[in-house]
């Protein structure tokens, strides 16, 4: 009498987990290249408006703290045009999967980059420094989910990949 009862709920939870396994295979497999490319659009999109000048809302803030980071050697004219074209290798470099070494580093320096506005320009990034941030403050905050997607991106450059369950244990 008692299988009866738990028979149905038992049925359900097997489809449920069937269902659930596949999703997360398809997850496992599709992840890693969808965010790869993802965060190459975003790069090459960013990087492409900053080839012209006035089409970035970023532009101000990133040719201000180049200068300042640089001592005022590296002028807005040299520096919007470098960084446009540093970020648009990434998105390329992300995009088409090759030199992803090379590719990540870049990113990594030019995420130090996005975040110093943040200790450099505090008044602009901030409006009540440090627990509310500007429009400004929070486009460079959000750069911490660019890193971590980057970071997951370079765990797999040596042949790494996700998993959608743990591999079964040695018998032992």
């Amino acid at each position: 009498m008692l299988d009866s009862i738990t028979a149905p709920g038992a049925a359900w939870r097997t489809s449920f987990d069937n269902l659930d396994r596949k999703v997360t295979t398809v997850l496992a497999t599709a992840a890693i290249p969808f965010l790869r490319i993802a965060l190459g659009i975003a790069f090459l999109w960013f990087g492409a408006l900053k080839i012209v000048p006035g089409l970035s809302p970023a532009q101000d803030l990133a040719t201000r703290t180049i200068e300042v980071l640089s001592f005022g050697l590296v002028p807005a004219a040299v520096s919007l045009p470098v960084l446009a074209v540093w970020e648009v290798l990434i998105g390329l470099g992300l995009l088409t999967g090759r030199f992803l070494r090379a590719t990540l580093l870049l990113l990594a320096v030019q995420m130090l980059g996005t975040m110093t506005p943040l200790l450099l320009f505090p008044a602009e990034t901030f409006l009540v420094f440090p627990i509310a941030p500007t429009l400004e403050g929070q486009y460079s905050i959000k750069n911490l989910v660019l890193v971590g997607a980057a970071m997951v991106i370079g765990a797999t450059v040596r042949g790494g990949q996700l998993l959608s369950e743990p591999p079964a244990e040695a018998s032992r």
